[in-house]
């Protein structure tokens, strides 16, 4: 399906509402009625500044998306050019060590889990959100559960795991992102940018057009080498009981051709959490919120 990603937003009060965004909108500018786009940086408790970006309503419904590994804000443009989107408060970040943020180049800048979350905290005290949705795409949905078991979920709405790592199993991920979790992390140059490539085609079931690829390959550059090597370090294995815990719905979004995440990972969780709801994209692979054509 090329459909964008099945969204998980919430009432002010209790109640849950998932509204489906809808394929086909123009990236390149925000939605009809939404406000221009703000940008901001965050500062997270290790010094590190990350480079993040809002749009629409600061009084609306708010939803804060995650990227994967070696992505970047820009990975949501459908999501922000979505009309069916139009009145929430719609925010995104560069994950430290990718993007515009700043780029540690220690292994322990990436492998401890908090700092990951504490820059997460910092991106929620910087755009100024009250209680958003927090949608977590591959790593993003590692990041997510680090920050329920450090923070909390009482100040959170709603999850959205998209295609989301909740648990480094070898029985969840593939034996194509075990090769990767070697050949991204090679001292190599040539070896690592030939991974760096073969990890982008991997991601899609459809390949994107040429131009297309061109860009993203040049995000997937920018990330700095540690923190491939720093996160497959991490002591944080499994974050499943923290998501088993959370109080509020989860939306798990799966692209049934993901090469790399299994779509077991989404459904031990859709198993633990009552109100839970897995949506399958029979024709995506690891990322189903894009719509390639």
């Amino acid at each position: 399906m090329t459909g964008a990603i099945g969204l998980a937003t919430l009432t002010a009060s209790a109640g849950a509402v998932f509204a489906q965004a809808q394929p086909g909108t123009s990236p390149e500018k925000p939605f009809a009625g939404s406000r221009a786009k703000d940008t901001f940086s965050a500062r997270s408790t290790d010094g590190t500044t990350l480079a993040g970006e809002a749009y629409g309503d600061p009084n609306g419904l708010e939803i804060l998306f995650i990227h994967g590994l070696r992505q970047s804000r820009l990975s949501w443009e459908k999501q922000f050019a979505d009309p069916s989107l139009a009145g929430l408060r719609l925010v995104s970040f560069d994950l430290r060590g990718h993007g515009d943020s700043d780029k540690p180049t220690s292994i322990g800048a990436y492998s401890d889990a908090d700092r990951w979350v504490d820059d997460v905290a910092a991106v929620i005290a910087a755009s100024k959100l009250r209680r958003p949705v927090l949608v977590g795409w591959s790593l993003g949905g590692f990041v997510v559960g680090a920050y329920l078991r450090k923070y909390g979920g009482t100040g959170i709405a709603g999850i959205n795991l998209v295609d989301a790592v909740t648990k480094l199993s070898p029985d969840l991920l593939t034996e194509e992102a075990g090769t990767f979790a070697r050949t991204a992390t090679s001292h190599d140059l040539a070896e690592r940018t030939l991974a760096t490539a073969e990890f982008l085609a991997a991601c899609f079931h459809r390949q994107p057009t040429a131009a297309q690829m061109q860009r993203m390959l040049v995000v997937n550059g920018m990330t700095e080498r540690a923190v491939n090597e720093g996160f497959i370090r991490t002591q944080t294995a499994d974050l499943e009981p923290v998501f088993r815990d959370f109080s509020g719905p989860i939306l798990l979004t799966h692209g049934v051709y993901d090469r790399l995440v299994r779509v077991a990972m989404s459904e031990r969780i859709k198993a633990i959490h009552a109100n839970s709801q897995l949506s399958i994209y029979s024709e995506s692979g690891h990322t189903p919120f894009v719509s390639v054509r």
